[in-house]
């Protein structure tokens, strides 16, 4: 039997990047998924390439409303839901604190955390019935910081903490909440980062050398922890943050350095 088979994914963020290599591996192991995002060409982009155990729907994810609705839609559709996987997430702008704007922080805000809490307001309910799960996609930068990045980082380290307190309060009803922790992956938000760069040129051999155990990689070797986490294999790991990182967290520091004095030497 296939690890995920008839399971209902509730996928945030699902159309585009990591999360399209979520929905592909979920749907691979047995899943119904739903496709959450708020950009409809790509929504149908991906309802092409996953087929009839995928549905989309059209939803601003910072949003109380459409939220709502979409988990209403979905149980409707299905009767249950077993996993919600908070994928959304932006990572603009490039930027130390003092230069991001009111605007720039509040959608950061909103997107990368408060989503969180509208999925959760609105899903718990079923997870309760379902004995299910939550995954959070976080980030390495959540646990080590980034320079120009801060308010990012903010809402990853965020996400972290936010992920251990979900994990306490959820316990008592059966429902496990983890997340998952990439460094580099090469995404169409981390090409559109490297090419916003001061030396864009560069990005490439650092995001490569910051992964000890070779080139930054594709979003499937995310994808595959993630199938983990969300099956029944995993069905005693709760409030761990797990890094998909290559380990490159062991060499991040070590490379960042090599980096910035290779351009001063310039």
């Amino acid at each position: 039997m296939r690890l995920l088979e008839e399971k209902v994914i509730f996928l945030t963020g699902g159309s585009k990047g990591i999360g399209l290599e979520c929905a592909r591996k979920y749907v691979e192991e047995g899943a119904r998924v739903v496709i959450i995002a708020n950009d409809a060409p790509s929504i149908a982009d991906a309802m092409l390439a996953l087929g009839e155990a995928a549905t989309g729907i059209l939803c601003d994810v910072s949003k109380a409303a459409d939220v709502e609705a979409a988990i209403r839609q979905t149980l409707l559709k299905f009767g249950r839901i077993d996993t919600i996987h908070n994928n959304a997430g932006i990572a603009h702008p490039s930027k130390p604190l003092h230069e991001t704007n009111e605007a720039e922080w509040e959608s950061l805000f909103n997107i990368n955390l408060k989503s969180i809490l509208f999925t959760t307001r609105y899903g718990l309910e079923a997870l309760k019935q379902s004995e299910g799960c939550i995954l959070n996609t976080s980030s390495l930068v959540g646990e080590i910081g980034q320079d120009n990045h801060a308010a990012y980082t903010a809402t990853k380290g965020a996400v972290n903490t936010l992920t251990r307190s979900m994990a306490l309060d959820y316990a008592p009803f059966r429902i496990r909440v983890n997340a998952v922790a990439p460094a580099g992956v090469w995404t169409d938000m981390l090409r559109k980062w490297g090419q916003a760069q001061e030396d864009a040129a560069g990005i490439k051999k650092y995001l490569d050398g910051i992964h000890p155990l070779g080139d930054c990689p594709e979003g499937d070797v995310v994808a595959d922890v993630c199938v983990f986490l969300v099956s029944d294999k995993a069905r005693f790991i709760t409030g761990c943050i797990l890094p998909v990182s290559g380990g490159a967290e062991l060499g991040y520091r070590r490379n960042s350095i090599t980096m910035f004095s290779e351009k001063a030497a310039q």
